[in-house]
């Protein structure tokens, strides 16, 4: 364990999904309108993750068990869910994040 580090990790390891990341998705799910998940494949470093997106363009990500672990929730939640490899990201997605990125200060 390193001086600054709180807790040992393995190299090369893929941090999973877990409860909260879960917790969290259903409770943005169900404070929102118009959400869409967007499923994310996995990368080297992180598990498949979802983007639900509201509406008004408002996301989220966190991580899920992988691609029948994102159907499964989207089922529960009743909303569409599609691959951001194929299809994107909508357009109300980033004009969300550009309308943050305008009145944040720095």
């Amino acid at each position: 364990m390193g001086v600054f580090s709180r807790r040992s990790s393995r190299p090369g390891t893929v941090r999973t999904a877990d409860r909260a990341d879960l917790d969290h998705l259903r409770a943005f799910a169900a404070s929102r309108t118009g959400v869409e998940a967007y499923l994310e494949p996995r990368t080297a470093v992180t598990e498949a993750t979802v983007v639900l997106v509201a509406a008004d363009g408002e996301w989220t990500r966190r991580r899920v068990g992988g691609p029948d672990a994102a159907a499964k929730l989207a089922k529960s939640l009743a909303v569409p869910l599609y691959e951001a490899e194929r299809v994107g990201y909508p357009q109300r997605m980033r004009d969300w994040t550009a309308r943050r990125a305008a009145t944040e200060p720095g």
